[in-house]
């Protein structure tokens, strides 16, 4: 038997920290130890939801379900079924959509023993049968928590697609050597389409990001540079488009009226969707990839243009187990930088008070690592935070000479000299 930390969901808002037993593996489970998991927003749409939200089971009331779902850590133990093809100490992520027999079930939603924030888990048959249980070779564990949502980013490009003129076959991807745009497209996930826009084997000739804020701008301007992308063959503009009289014709301004291709909207607003549908080429293709709270979210599209003007529509929910396959080897070679997204770093402890609070917390991605005590402090204060703790000065030493990033060096110092839990 094992014992647990985890955070489980009990009801609408009612997230509780408890320590309790695992049972004893089945023959076709693995037992895992949780390192990292990063804290998504889809954890609290189902935190605020309950059982109402329609991956979380109706009876959490009594058979509470262990949220997260953007986790990385190492193998345990392993169940005879499974022993062919892991074993012990390999470190792993997870594919969280399983999509098993049609369900709609999903670790960090739907399982007892299962679920990102938690020191110890039970992964069940179904993980291993839908291939959802991924090895991860890459050595920061925060990595393997940032591949999920990393996948989703992947799913989006791979989902976009054109047409061939005069044949009903669609080219799937985003056009090579085209003009992209991201709109409001500086945030966490924003900056990961940035990133592999730059990195993939698909690039587009222009990458433009808009967004309303300069600090976010400036900072992602700071991560990924102008001068980087031109040297993979990008030219890249950041513009904020909050104080321009007439955005669109600024942004058609520099395709030289020949609009974007491929447009990404990275923020469910309307004027946003509407403003990404009048700045699409001919055969151009809009991902709406928000995911908007409002059932009822609407906006205007020009329907003219999807006549005559072959304007494609496209919205993606995640990504699928090749995305995440994708994810986790392009951080293997170093090809892709996910620490770009994390803005805040915590304990276990921290985790009911952030995940109910997430969407007043600036910043981005909250990292939280399941195994220590910690609150969750925004990397912004690490040097602040050093004048009354030593273990926060170092890690704004180690921060600082990574471009404000966060790293293997400070993942491996944090996880040395923080107090467990």
């Amino acid at each position: 038997m094992m014992k647990t930390k985890a955070v489980r969901l009990y009801g609408k808002n009612d997230l509780k920290l408890e320590e309790f037993e695992l049972p004893a593996i089945k023959d076709d489970e693995i037992l895992a130890h949780i390192i990292s998991d990063s804290l998504c927003m889809s954890s609290y749409k189902a935190a605020i939801q309950g059982a109402n939200h329609k991956r979380v089971p109706t009876n959490i009331a009594d058979n509470p379900v262990i949220i997260g779902h953007e986790f990385c850590g190492e193998i345990v133990e392993v169940g005879k079924k499974w022993q062919h093809k892991f074993k012990s100490d390999q470190k792993f992520a997870i594919q969280p959509a399983l999509n098993y027999q049609g369900s709609l079930h999903a670790p960090g939603y739907s399982f007892p023993y299962i679920g990102g924030d938690a020191t110890y888990i039970i992964i069940p048959n179904e993980v291993m049968e839908m291939d959802c249980l991924l090895e991860y070779k890459g050595e920061a564990f925060y990595g393997g928590s940032l591949a999920e949502p990393m996948s989703c980013i992947i799913g989006a490009f791979h989902a976009a697609y054109h047409t061939i003129p005069g044949k009903y076959i669609h080219s799937m991807g985003i056009v090579k050597n085209g003009n992209m745009a991201i709109l409001a497209g500086a945030g966490p996930m924003g900056l990961g389409a940035i990133d592999y826009a730059l990195h993939s084997d698909r690039r587009p000739k222009l990458l433009v990001v808009t967004d309303i804020d300069m600090v976010r701008l400036n900072r992602a301007s700071l991560i990924h540079t102008v001068d980087e992308a031109k040297k993979g063959g990008v030219e890249l503009k950041y513009i904020n488009i909050k104080d321009l009289e007439n955005p669109e014709e600024y942004l058609i301004s520099i395709t030289r009226g020949k609009k974007y291709h491929d447009v990404f909207v990275f923020a469910p607003v309307k004027e946003v969707v509407e403003q990404g549908d009048r700045i699409l080429a001919e055969d151009g293709c809009l991902n709406f990839f928000a995911g908007p709270s409002d059932p009822k979210f609407s906006a205007m599209l020009n329907f003219y243009n999807v006549h005559y003007a072959s304007a494609h529509i496209v919205g993606t929910s995640g990504g699928n187990t090749q995305d995440m396959i994708e994810a986790l080897q392009m951080m293997e070679k170093n090809l892709i930088n996910p620490a770009a997204m994390i803005t805040h770093i915590g304990g276990l402890n921290s985790v009911v008070s952030t995940t109910l609070n997430l969407p007043k917390i600036p910043g981005s991605k909250k990292l939280i690592y399941t195994n220590i005590e910690m609150e969750l402090t925004a990397i912004s204060d690490f040097k602040k935070k050093g004048k009354t703790d030593p273990l926060f000065t170092h890690l704004a030493k180690i921060v600082e000479k990574n471009n404000g990033l966060w790293s293997i060096e400070a993942e491996k110092y944090l996880l040395k000299n923080v107090k467990s839990i």
